[in-house]
């Protein structure tokens, strides 16, 4: 009963009782009777009208005086009351759950399962076909397809599977096998492809909703796993040996079939593209790696109009990462670096003056190449190693970029701009 049904009850026996008599007791009690079912109707109504009932109505007109009315319900439900309100719908799903659904109902039409087929020699010299599986997503409307690298190396023939037995050969269009990414390109009408978004990744944070869409195993098409980002900047190694670096790791389940499928946030934008797991069974062990998604928008516009990926270039062919312990040994000036031993001829640092190695050591019973110009940084960021180089490069800079670079020779600093250019392939 709410407090003004009771403020009306009592005002109907506020009365003289000295004009208290029969025919006025009558009226009064019949007053009081439709009082009390008047005030347990509104009570009932405010206490259980159902949750979406109540979201509907708030959504339908915010700026109503019931908008701001005085609550009926007691402090200590409000709040729990209030939040069902706002998370649980008519269907019973609360606000996560109906983010996934959005998730997945606009994102997986752009999900399709890749089939590969090998020929291989037996023992016998017997050709035999070799079936793999994969998956990927579409990028535009003109049919290209992003997936990994690996899923696609070394293949003689690819089918893309849309879904509803839709199914269309592709072919190759780039590939970047150090960032394990592949274009594929599908003559297909053009209602089956439905783009997605892609995000970025350079603000990510632990903790966040992942959600992966794919095709395990080769047999479960488009199938749709959660988690979060369980850490960010790991380094796995490529299908060529070299590191992927700026890595994302999920607990999201990924298997077997799942590599080249997308990496999602809770807003079904593209962060990543699934690329690995670390498991000692071969299935989904709760650590799945995905290369960023900045890393596919970096490459991507090379892939798509040179069909590789125009990697910028110094021309170090040697060099040796300066340690404490070796700039104690050759007593150089300073304890990180690059000893540069031997550059490519023609490369952008033997264009401008750079040095290798002029002479030999023997330190410790092995020769050691000495007396080359040790590279301390680039654009005032250190160098510590060749892979820290290869790296800082890769990440941060374009052929054609103009780059200063921090140069040590016979214990005298001085710096010298160069112009990266595309490694030889």
């Amino acid at each position: 009963m709410t407090l003004n049904g009771l403020r009306f009850i009592r005002s109907l026996w506020r009365e003289d009782s000295r004009a208290f008599s029969g025919k006025a007791f009558a009226v009064r009690l019949l007053a009081l009777t439709f009082g009390l079912i008047a005030a347990g109707f509104v009570a009932g109504c405010t206490e259980q009208t159902p949750f979406r009932l109540a979201t509907e109505a708030l959504r339908a007109a915010p700026n109503t005086a019931a908008a701001s009315a005085e609550p009926t319900r007691s402090p200590q439900s409000a709040p729990r009351d209030l939040a069902e309100t706002l998370l649980i719908d008519a269907a019973g799903l609360d606000f996560f759950e109906r983010r996934i659904v959005r998730v997945y109902e606009e994102v997986a039409p752009a999900v399709v399962s890749i089939t590969t087929r090998t020929l291989r020699r037996d023992f016998f010299f017997n050709v035999i076909p070799q079936e793999g599986a994969g998956s990927g997503f579409v990028i535009d409307r003109e049919g290209h397809i992003l997936t990994n690298y690996h899923v696609i190396q070394g293949v003689e023939f690819i089918e893309v599977n849309f879904g509803e037995q839709v199914v269309a050969p592709a072919v190759v269009v780039g590939a970047d096998p150090r960032n394990d990414v592949a274009v594929l390109k599908v003559n297909v009408d053009p209602e089956l492809l439905h783009p997605v978004t892609l995000g970025s990744s350079h603000d990510l944070r632990v903790g966040q909703w992942a959600i992966a869409i794919g095709n395990p195993f080769g047999q479960f098409g488009r199938t749709l796993t959660t988690g979060v980002i369980s850490a960010l900047d790991r380094t796995i190694e490529g299908p060529d040996n070299r590191t992927i670096t700026g890595v994302i790791q999920t607990d999201a389940a990924i298997n077997k079939g799942n590599s080249g499928g997308p990496l999602l946030d809770s807003s079904g934008r593209v962060i990543g593209i699934t690329s690995a797991i670390f498991s000692p069974t071969g299935t989904s062990a709760g650590v799945g790696f995905a290369v960023p998604v900045d890393t596919l928008k970096r490459i991507l516009p090379d892939l798509l109009a040179f069909g590789y990926y125009r990697r910028p270039w110094l021309g170090v062919r040697y060099a040796y990462n300066i340690t404490p312990a070796l700039a104690e040994a050759l007593r150089l000036p300073t304890q990180q670096g690059l000893l540069l031993v031997q550059l490519y001829e023609g490369s952008p640092l033997a264009l401008a003056g750079v040095r290798g190695a002029q002479r030999q050591q023997i330190i410790g019973g092995q020769r050691v190449f000495t007396g080359g110009d040790i590279l301390t940084a680039v654009d005032g960021e250190p160098v510590v190693s060749v892979s820290d180089l290869d790296n800082l490069l890769e990440n941060n800079y374009r052929v054609d970029d103009v780059i200063t670079l921090t140069i040590l020779r016979d214990g005298r600093q001085f710096e010298v701009q160069v112009t990266l250019v595309e490694e030889p392939r």
